[in-house]
């Protein structure tokens, strides 16, 4: 059975994640984005869940001048993208009026996405690119869910307890998030179940209209690549 994630169980993610080290690697993955965008041009980019606007935030120096806009289906992070003074919306991808020349989906996005999710979304990717236009993104890699990411995890600070308990099967990633957060001298309690699905890149070429033009491998939590970074063009006859 295919599982969906909740908005609270990304709010939940979304709150933990300088616990579990997204931040910290961040900026090792974002430079492939930012290699890829140097080697272009462009004048409109949508970064597809955006989250707190962290990777807009890292590369709108960059690109000054460069319409940006992110989305997110959390109203929760799209808030706080609002108060970085990043252009957001709360809306789904296949909603969204305009075109633009680059879409991104960064850290692994579209593994949130199960089989008929991701035809969907990159239909949708497809229509709301420009003639020639880019889409970027990460996947992981299966080294990345079954020997990396999978097994417990805790981290006790001062004001957050946090236990993570995951496993891959099938080509599903299931984890336990369990978030205990101090409120004076009380701890409220907070638990969520998120999932994430195996795709390849040959899977994802072969179901989008997107023609793949670049694949690397990405090195973020050990020796071996635990994410593919891809870029897919919109060709026209």
């Amino acid at each position: 059975m295919k599982r969906n994630n909740t908005t609270e169980a990304l709010d939940l993610y979304s709150s933990i994640e300088d616990i579990i080290g997204v931040k910290d690697v961040a900026p090792s993955l974002y430079a492939h984005y930012l290699l890829q965008l140097s080697s272009i041009e462009f004048d409109s980019l949508l970064d597809v869940g955006c989250g707190s606007g962290d990777f807009l935030s890292s590369i709108s120096s960059a690109f000054e001048g460069t319409y940006m806009m992110g989305i997110d289906l959390s109203p929760k992070m799209v808030e706080q993208t609002l108060q970085r003074d990043i252009n957001a919306k709360c809306i789904d991808l296949c909603l969204v009026d305009n075109q633009y020349d680059v879409i991104t989906a960064t850290f692994d996005m579209i593994n949130y996405l199960n089989d008929s999710e991701l035809k969907r979304f990159l239909d949708c990717i497809w229509d709301r690119l420009n003639d020639g236009g880019y889409f970027l993104c990460d996947i992981n890699t299966l080294h990345g869910f079954r020997d990396v990411a999978v097994g417990s995890f805790i981290s006790d600070m001062d004001d957050r307890f946090l236990a993570i308990d995951s496993d891959f099967e099938d080509d599903m990633y299931s984890s336990t998030f369990t978030l205990f957060t101090k409120n004076n001298e009380l701890y409220q309690k907070s638990s969520e179940d998120i999932y994430q699905y195996y795709h390849t890149t040959d899977k994802i070429s072969n179901i989008s209209k997107l023609k793949l033009i670049e694949s690397d491998a990405v090195t973020l939590y050990s020796n071996e690549a635990d994410k593919e970074f891809l870029v897919f063009k919109k060709m026209t006859i």
